[in-house]
């Protein structure tokens, strides 16, 4: 049927369903004589056994999804996969979701791919309209596509950093829709900063006849994140969106979805990669989806909701018991931050020593955001790099319930960062202590003198 079984595969009955497809592939033929370049020979037998001997990856020269004759088992493999995570998609949220395919990619040259693709749709435009996100990869998908980021300033409602539509829309009457290749927006995104508002981008680009491709990188773990998408083709436009194999489906880190409502437009994406692809990451998310079935990867988005609100609820009492406070971030599904106001007035340094301080006591992935930092990407300055604005308010602290997560994840978290609030607060206590003493005898020997 291509789709995901309800109920989880055992290992054993995996194996032999890859075994299965491996036997159809030439390179495996009993007695095959190959006088090509590219035969899928293999010099290790450790490679041969991590891959279950389908060497030939997928696709042809000339387009990424194309059955391969001499290799049915990975040309099956292929078609098998994209159809399984077609249905995933849909269970996930996006119901209308026509096409998709896995790139062995990550999301950034993924989007890469998308912005080329469309170059040959719009010969003329020569700018990409990107609401601000501080993340290096898909402001870098841009400039490595050949197109100008023209960068939209988000708004500060409350808390929250939120996508200036009138911003938007203005841009595009300026530089003249012609000349603009798309609208490049983001779901999934660290706190603050939450969401695009996409149905409102949606609408404009289809006002507009402007393409536009979204960056759903972990967001098809999100319940709100897919339906944004979804109701966003609804009522307006979104060509494509783009979403991370690691992140929603906790494979290694290299490959990708591409995913769209028009089934033509994903296979010319698909037509655009040049050359034959690596098999790795469809086999490593297939192998993966067929272990868990539906019934497990929908168990697992319920325990990461779960972990949201456990996170969300005791962050807050954390932040209540150092004096600071969670910000109130309702549009952001899964990531929080905290405000690190005291840290910062004390010491400068304090901030970022707290991150360094959370890293060597093993706790990856809690982001510590200092106010004013400057960082330069590809001759684009970003001020307030990180903290997705120019002036954010105060400094803080970002943590996110994640697709896997568990309650002892979040609980060993909160332990280690309530200690190494504590030791910070004491550190830039006696600091500031040593500088006023240190004041006061200035003074004094001025007055001797």
């Amino acid at each position: 049927k291509g789709k995901c079984p309800e109920d989880g595969w055992d290992e054993s009955t995996i194996e032999l369903f890859l075994h299965e497809l491996a036997v159809m592939d030439s390179n495996n033929f009993l007695g095959n004589c190959g006088v090509g370049e590219r035969e899928g020979r293999v010099a290790s037998g450790l490679v041969a056994r991590r891959h279950y001997r389908l060497i030939h990856g997928i696709g042809r020269s000339g387009d990424i999804s194309a059955v391969q004759p001499k290799a049915a088992g990975s040309s099956l493999l292929n078609k098998l996969t994209n159809s399984v995570v077609l249905d995933i998609i849909k269970l996930a949220g996006v119901r209308t979701v026509t096409n998709c395919f896995v790139v062995p990619m990550a999301t950034g040259m993924s989007l890469t791919l998308c912005f080329l693709t469309l170059r040959h749709k719009r010969p003329k435009a020569k700018y990409i309209i990107w609401p601000r996100i501080d993340q290096k990869s898909c402001f870098k998908s841009m400039i490595t596509a050949g197109f100008e980021p023209v960068v939209i300033e988000n708004v500060l409602e409350g808390d929250e950093l939120r996508t200036d539509v009138e911003a938007v829309e203005t841009k595009i009457k300026a530089l003249g829709a012609e000349n603009i290749l798309c609208v490049h927006s983001t779901t999934s995104c660290f706190a603050p900063r939450v969401p695009d508002r996409l149905e409102e981008l949606a609408v404009i680009c289809a006002n507009y006849d402007i393409p536009h491709i979204v960056n759903n990188a972990y967001g098809v773990q999100s319940s709100k994140c897919m339906h944004l998408i979804q109701q966003g083709a609804r009522v307006g436009r979104i060509d494509a969106f783009v979403q991370s194999l690691d992140k929603n489906f906790m494979v290694p880190v290299g490959g990708a979805i591409i995913a769209g409502f028009n089934e033509s437009f994903i296979q010319e994406i698909s037509k655009m990669y040049p050359g034959r692809a690596s098999a790795s990451p469809s086999l490593d998310v297939l192998i993966t989806l067929l272990s868990l079935g539906a019934s497990g990867y929908k168990q697992l988005l319920k325990e990461r909701k779960e972990m949201f609100s456990y996170l969300s609820s005791e962050l807050k009492k954390l932040a209540d018991n150092h004096n600071e406070r969670l910000l109130d971030t309702p549009h952001n599904p899964i990531s929080l931050a905290m405000s690190l106001k005291n840290l910062d007035e004390n010491n400068d340094a304090a901030v970022t020593q707290l991150g360094s301080m959370l890293f060597t006591r093993q706790v990856s992935g809690a982001r510590v955001v200092p106010c004013g930092s400057v960082q330069t990407v590809n001759n684009y300055t970003f001020k307030g790099f990180m903290s997705h604005s120019n002036d954010y308010p105060c400094a803080y602290l970002n943590a996110a319930s994640a697709i896997g997560i568990k309650k002892q994840d979040v609980d060993v978290f909160l332990k280690r960062l309530d200690k190494c609030l504590k030791t910070s607060r004491k550190e830039a206590k006696q600091e500031k202590s040593v500088t006023e003493i240190s004041n006061s005898n200035i003074g004094t020997e001025q007055l001797e003198v």
